[in-house]
Order: structure tokens, then C-alpha cells, then sequence
């Protein structure tokens, strides 16, 4: 479940939500595509992105605009499997939480 942007970490914790929703995304995606008992092309492309944003989320502080192109490289490498779609969706909804990456 997504929080909101409003809502304060658990007591004891300073641990930012978002970090926190995309971690738990991240992961669930992950054991649903090592789950997964077919190959397909770009299966090594989403699993490297994956592990890119879990690093990212694990160090507390992401990158926006980084988060936002391991997205796009996970949703291009995975976005016709659909028994990833629900995973992915999840993902994505976490990185929203983070706002849009500023224009340059």
C-alpha cells in the first residue's frame, strides 16, 4: 500500500516513506521476475536496473532523475510480460512519490 507524501516515518525511524515504499516495491518486483520461469531478451537488463534502484534506495537518498531512467529501462525491458505488470506498476507509483525530476 503507497503511503502519502504527508505521512511521517514510524516513530523511532527517520527513515523517508518513499525510500522506504520503493524499497519494498523493488523487492517484490525482483522475487516476482526471479519467479518467473521463461527468458526473454531483456530479462539481465530489468534485473541490473533493479538492483540499481534497490541500491539507490538502500542508500536512502535517490536521484531523481536516476530513478525515473531505471525506470524507463525496467518498464521498456519487462513491459510485455504481464505477470510483471502489477510489480511494475508498483514501482513506478513508488518512484512517483519522489516528485518529477527537474527540467534542465
Amino acid at each position: 500500500m503507497l503511503r502519502s507524501l504527508g505521512q511521517r516515518p514510524v516513530t523511532g525511524s527517520d527513515e523517508d516513506p518513499r525510500v522506504a515504499e520503493l524499497r519494498t516495491a523493488v523487492s517484490r518486483l525482483r522475487r516476482e521476475l526471479a519467479a518467473l520461469p521463461s527468458e526473454f531478451p531483456d530479462r539481465a537488463i530489468a534485473e541490473d536496473e533493479l538492483a540499481a534502484l534497490a541500491a539507490m534506495a538502500s542508500g536512502g537518498s535517490p536521484e531523481i532523475p536516476r530513478l525515473r531512467s531505471s525506470l524507463l529501462l525496467i518498464a521498456g525491458a519487462i513491459g510485455s510480460v504481464s505477470a510483471l505488470g502489477r510489480g511494475l506498476r508498483e514501482v513506478r507509483e513508488a518512484v512517483d512519490l519522489f516528485g518529477e525530476s527537474p527540467r534542465t
